[in-house]
């Protein structure tokens, strides 16, 4: 699960300075709002004070759960394996993931650096989009990075993430698949549950 967990290193792109190449609509709103949340909540002063970290890392888990749709990614990412859980496992399978990618997307974000996102274009085609950017480095790399959205009643929400043509949820399938296929669907929990609690240890450590 190495790669799972390192590619939301480059996600973290979402959060720095960003150009725009094309119209701002919706779905591409929908990103670039998140951006400025995010930014501004990091750029805060008094949530920058260590006692105020738990306060810094909620108010960033709650802009960040409002466009990206963990539910329908942690579905897709099980694929043929959600039918065949209950709804308790359902549930508790979309809570252990989006934990696992909240803390480690947040631990990412609060070390963000000056990187530029550059937004080039949407596509919309009913009630799914794609919008396309590319993150230039420090050293003038270009990483072209894209989001998957579909519509919600009104709003967009990110669903997968695709970085130099690699999809973010098919990474997660295909490791899920693996482990269930070799092992169990028991099996997948016990490991992303160890991982849960390596990161609560790990967050009790450094705020000693």
């Amino acid at each position: 699960m190495r790669f799972i967990f390192s590619v939301l290193s480059i996600i973290t792109a979402l959060l720095f300075t960003t150009t725009f190449t094309y119209a701002d609509t919706l779905p591409l709103k929908t990103v670039n709002r998140t951006t400025d949340k995010v930014i501004d909540i990091l750029r805060d002063k008094d949530l920058k004070k260590p006692q105020n970290s738990d306060l810094r890392r909620s108010s960033i888990k709650k802009t960040i759960t409002e466009v990206f749709d963990f539910e329908e990614m942690t579905k897709r990412s099980l694929s043929i394996h959600w039918q065949k859980r209950t709804a308790q496992e359902k549930k508790e399978f979309v809570l252990l993931f989006s934990d696992l990618l909240e803390k480690s997307y947040i631990k990412k974000i609060e070390s963000y650096s000056d990187e530029k996102i550059e937004y080039l274009d949407e596509k919309i085609d009913g009630d799914n989009a794609l919008v396309r950017s590319k993150i230039i480095t420090k050293r003038g790399l270009e990483i072209p990075i894209d989001y998957k959205l579909m519509k919600k009643e009104t709003k967009w929400f990110v669903y997968d993430v695709i970085i130099e043509g690699v999809s973010l949820v098919s990474n997660y399938r295909n490791q899920f698949n693996r482990i269930i296929r070799q092992s169990s669907y028991e099996d997948l929990v016990k490991k992303m549950k160890n991982k849960q609690e390596e990161e609560i240890f790990l967050d009790k450590k450094n705020s000693l």
